[in-house]
């Protein structure tokens, strides 16, 4: 087990898919506009590029919590293996700091081993405040990458 600082928020999530294919649908602004934000948010706006200095900047949506604004830069790219960026909510969130984000992709036999980490936040109370968010996040992911990978073995999505 790793040791995490009262700072760090770890989350891990296994796909039914190939690390390329998981990669791709974070790289592909249309494909991510998809499935980011938590479970009961639509994104309506999202400036997305998988490029090292590039800022990217986007906004969600939700009926009980109104429109929410975030962003960063993108800081490292690792085709199919890693991506690092800054993640920050807009002044008027209530949110403090900007944290760095490394979500890392390792395949093993067919399947792709996410981990998603974020550092560092200024106390643990808003630390655990992203843990639920992401975690929903994640599982609109994982619908979503997992009807790809199962329509591209059957042949009908290229």
């Amino acid at each position: 087990m790793i040791a995490m600082r009262d700072d760090e928020l770890l989350i891990e999530r296994e796909f039914d898919a190939p690390a390329e294919l998981v990669f791709r649908l974070w790289q592909e602004r249309d494909h991510v506009l998809r499935w980011w934000g938590p479970e009961e948010f639509t994104t309506t706006e999202l400036d997305w590029e998988l490029t090292p200095g590039r800022p990217w900047r986007g906004a969600m949506v939700a009926k009980d919590y109104g429109l929410t604004r975030f962003g960063g830069v993108i800081r490292e790219v690792n085709p199919a293996r890693q991506i690092v960026f800054t993640f920050a909510w807009d002044e008027d969130s209530g949110r403090d700091m900007e944290t760095v984000v490394t979500v890392t992709l390792e395949q093993k036999n067919g399947r792709t081993l996410q981990t998603f980490h974020q550092a560092p936040f200024s106390s643990v109370a808003i630390r655990d405040s992203h843990v639920g968010g992401w975690d929903s996040l994640f599982n609109k992911q994982q619908l979503y990458v997992e009807n790809i990978a199962a329509a591209q073995a059957k042949g009908g999505f290229a």
